[in-house]
């Protein structure tokens, strides 16, 4: 599994190995805590509220609010080919919180903080590893699932 995002792990046993098929499969995952409820984004394998580390995953939906927005015209290092680009900081329906391109869908001019949007996941399918970015799109927008990854 570790191979998927191009390291190479030599422990026997991973509790996460499952959100890698989720993300290598293009859903939104977070945790829930078996033991006193707690939801968490990203996913948590240890419940940060009550330490168990009995937990299942939840697929979240996506809908989010958009809390921060800016845009990058001096990108870092190996950003310069696609400056610039704008980045937005969103309060997931469920919980937590997620940062993330603008996608085609949202104009610069259409974008103010408190709107609602869709997250979006971004799958390089081509890849044996994992690449995946989240893109925020207007709401509804929809993708399709990775077949390389069924």
């Amino acid at each position: 599994m570790f191979k998927w995002f191009g390291k190479v792990n030599f422990s026997q046993y991973t509790k996460v190995s499952e959100f890698a098929n989720h993300l290598k499969d293009g859903h939104l995952m977070g945790s829930k805590c078996k033991q006193c409820g707690h939801e968490s984004f990203p996913p948590r394998a240890d419940c940060n509220q009550c330490l168990s580390g009995d937990f299942e995953y939840l697929e979240f939906g996506g809908q989010a609010t958009l809390l921060s927005h800016t845009t990058i015209h001096a990108a870092p290092t190996g950003f310069e080919d696609v400056a610039p680009y704008t980045i937005g900081v969103v309060d997931l329906k469920e919980t937590g919180r997620l940062l993330a391109w603008f996608g085609d869908t949202v104009s610069d001019d259409e974008i103010k903080i408190g709107m609602e949007l869709q997250v979006v996941p971004q799958i390089f399918e081509e890849l044996e590893e994992i690449k995946v970015y989240y893109s925020l799109e207007k709401p509804g927008t929809t993708w399709s699932v990775s077949k390389s990854a069924m």
